[in-house]
């Protein structure tokens, strides 16, 4: 019988951690030559990867703590948990609205700060407060950029607060377009949806594309009195741009959930300590999902919310398995073919996708693939990584 070697890099919620079955896997946070590991936060740029891992899983949305594209190369997938933490966030975004809106955060501070006691104290509060008057809700626009799992969910209730609201997403997927609802408006350009909007908030992962993605040009285009909100990444938002739009009074507010020391201190800056998806139902349900399709990795080749190989899934019968991560060059299935034909080898299953630079291929067999055949495969220029997984676990 198979055994798999977990080793966590976080603290990981038991509740994910238990869908591991103990006769078959060792689960430790100090583990030598594990096939998978299952991380949050760690930063595994400098980490020493060892050459017996298999699959890497972050409990998470994001995954600029790995280093994917090495992943990619060794042929090993890297699994997040998109949409698991979702709801955490939406409601994040939802306070940070309100608190923004009342200027609670400043208020809250006058209170702490007053030393009177008693009618001076009851004079206190009521001569200040008109320093905090704040506004509603509904009739303001809400432009919401990127409409994946935590974009769609703040459209939708924000909708149901009363607001407008308009969402930019070139790349939206079907699945997420049935979700959203039919009330959000969607616009052509970034431009657009700045001009129109009180609130932007961003929901979209770092890369080349997105760095500076509110930037000075684009903040200037904002109705006076605006906010911004960042649950996404840090380098989204060009620090020094919001800086400039809150002095100016451009813009109301800022709530980012990626401290930057020059914005800290700044009275109209809500600077939180990465609380996107820290609650104990979010982090549960992202390590039971990436804890669920890392055990189809391992076992059954399976893929599923893999951020750099494309969805694979052939339900696993009583044949024998073997799997193939490969450069997406021509003939690489032929190749594999003739291998397994010269065995006398019969293919009963096969699927491949591809997905950029990298293909994935499932073959299930009518019989077990000898060491010889293995290494025959694993020869073939190209060929980044070859499991065999032999026949299902009973």
């Amino acid at each position: 019988m198979n055994h798999f070697k977990i080793l966590t890099l976080n603290n990981i919620a038991v509740e994910g951690l238990r869908r591991f079955p103990r006769d078959t896997y060792e689960v430790a946070s100090e583990i030598a030559n594990p096939d998978a590991i299952i991380l949050r936060s760690h930063n595994m740029h400098d980490m020493d990867i060892p050459d017996s891992v298999a699959a890497i899983g972050r409990a998470g949305a994001g995954v600029n703590n790995i280093p994917v594209e090495a992943m990619s190369k060794r042929g090993i997938p890297v699994f997040n948990a998109p949409g698991a933490n979702a709801n955490a966030v939406k409601e994040l975004v939802v306070g940070s609205m309100l608190i923004a809106a009342r200027n609670l955060c400043n208020a809250r501070d006058y209170v702490k700060a007053l030393t009177e006691d008693g009618d001076a104290l009851s004079k206190a509060v009521e001569s200040g407060k008109k320093q905090f008057v704040g506004f509603e809700l509904p009739g303001k626009t809400l432009g919401v950029i990127g409409l994946g799992a935590v974009g769609v969910e703040v459209a939708n209730v924000a909708l149901s607060l009363g607001m407008t609201v308009v969402g930019f997403d070139p790349a939206i997927t079907v699945k997420r377009a049935w979700q959203l609802s039919s009330g959000v408006q969607q616009v052509d350009t970034l431009d657009r949806l700045f001009k129109v909007s009180d609130f932007v908030t961003v929901h979209v992962p770092l890369m080349d594309a997105t760095k500076g993605l509110i930037n000075a040009d684009r903040l200037a285009l904002m109705r006076d009195g605006g906010v911004i909100i960042n649950f996404a990444r840090g380098g989204v938002t060009d620090d020094d741009a919001v800086m400039n739009a809150l002095n100016s009074g451009q813009l109301h507010a800022f709530i980012t959930d990626f401290p930057a020391a020059r914005l800290i201190e700044h009275p109209q800056v809500i600077a939180l300590p990465h609380l996107g998806a820290s609650t104990a139902q979010a982090e549960e349900n992202c390590a039971v999902m990436v804890a669920e399709n890392l055990r189809d990795y391992l076992e059954n080749g399976n893929v599923r919310f893999s951020v750099n190989f494309p969805e694979t899934i052939i339900p696993r019968l009583n044949g024998c398995r073997i799997t193939i991560a490969n450069a997406n060059v021509p003939n690489m299935v032929g190749q594999l073919s003739t291998c397994l034909a010269k065995s006398d080898l019969n293919i009963e299953d096969l699927l491949n996708k591809s997905y950029g630079d990298l293909a994935y291929t499932i073959v299930d067999l009518d019989g077990p693939v000898t060491d010889e055949t293995i290494a025959e495969m694993r020869s073939i220029e190209g060929v980044l990584a070859l499991r065999n997984l032999g026949k299902p676990l009973s």
